[in-house]
């Protein structure tokens, strides 16, 4: 677990790589946020004039197959992809923690739980998901749960292999031993100590949420064709990108940056909660 008088968040901010990372995952998330007053454009007007123009001062990042402005739809699309990412993330974290923190100090719960979570990683991930999809419905809801889905196993083996060991320390024992109930235990001592290596995870899961929509939606599956996610963009450029590569490239930049991002925050988030490694000293 990570010393108590370390203080992670500023060994991130220390780092230039990551200290840039976070900025940018910043900038791209008050940009989704106030793209109503970015864009130059609103991101669903047609207009069939303006089709496939390059980049122009008018349209600073060119127009797409119905000629409506992709440099405002790559804003209003940075909202819809940025927040399934997080709201993937945050799904997959918090129902995993609370059933590996079950699966790990409740025993009788252990084998049910985890003979559920075999099972879901049994089956491949893309075939869950688009499985989970199809039976739900491509809503907004059944989308964020078909991505999230795939996830939900390795953060609750994770979050169990941590309960297990944690469950042994002195300072639980203690608590068992003075009689506290299970759910402040679980609250109050294991999960503290669970926290930094659930983050980290949960980073992953949200850059691969993000990659996620983006490929549900590239093959039809996804969010619904009117909202500007990157994976409807791209989509939707598949079939001009000799003619207009930007609208395919354009969302795919940012795709990759945003990703690239979360996964760099995420590999040095890893390096200084390990206390096996000399860098989280």
């Amino acid at each position: 677990m990570i010393n108590s008088n370390q203080r992670w968040y500023i060994q991130l901010l220390q780092d230039p790589l990551t200290a840039c990372a976070l900025f940018f995952v910043l900038l791209f998330c008050l940009t989704a946020i106030a793209a109503p007053l970015i864009a130059i454009h609103d991101p669903a007007l047609l207009n069939p004039t303006s089709r496939l123009r390059p980049p122009s001062w008018d349209n600073w990042l060119g127009t797409d197959q119905l000629g409506r402005d992709v440099f405002s739809r790559a804003l209003y699309g940075a909202r819809v992809s940025l927040a399934i990412g997080a709201i993937c993330g945050l799904v997959v974290l918090v129902t995993g923690a609370i059933l590996g923190l079950l699966a790990g100090y409740v025993r009788w719960l252990d084998t049910v739980i985890m003979a559920v979570m075999d099972g879901l990683m049994a089956v491949p991930a893309v075939l869950l998901g688009v499985a989970s999809l199809m039976a739900i419905g491509s809503n907004t809801f059944g989308l964020i749960f078909a991505i999230s889905l795939p996830f939900l196993p390795e953060i609750t083996r994770l979050t169990r292999s941590l309960a297990l060991t944690i469950r042994n320390e002195p300072f639980v024992e203690a608590a068992v031993m003075a009689g506290t109930g299970t759910a402040r235990i679980l609250w109050r001592h294991i999960l503290p100590n669970a926290v930094a290596p659930l983050i980290v995870l949960t980073s992953y899961v949200a850059a691969s949420s993000i990659i996620a929509e983006a490929i549900l939606s590239f093959i039809g599956i996804g969010t619904p064709p009117e909202l500007p996610s990157w994976g409807n963009m791209i989509a939707d450029g598949r079939n001009s990108f000799q003619r207009a590569p930007w609208v395919i490239f354009v969302p795919s930049t940012f795709l990759a940056l945003v990703v690239l991002a979360i996964n760099i925050i995420g590999d040095r988030m890893r390096d200084v909660t390990d206390p096996l490694n000399h860098g989280g000293h």
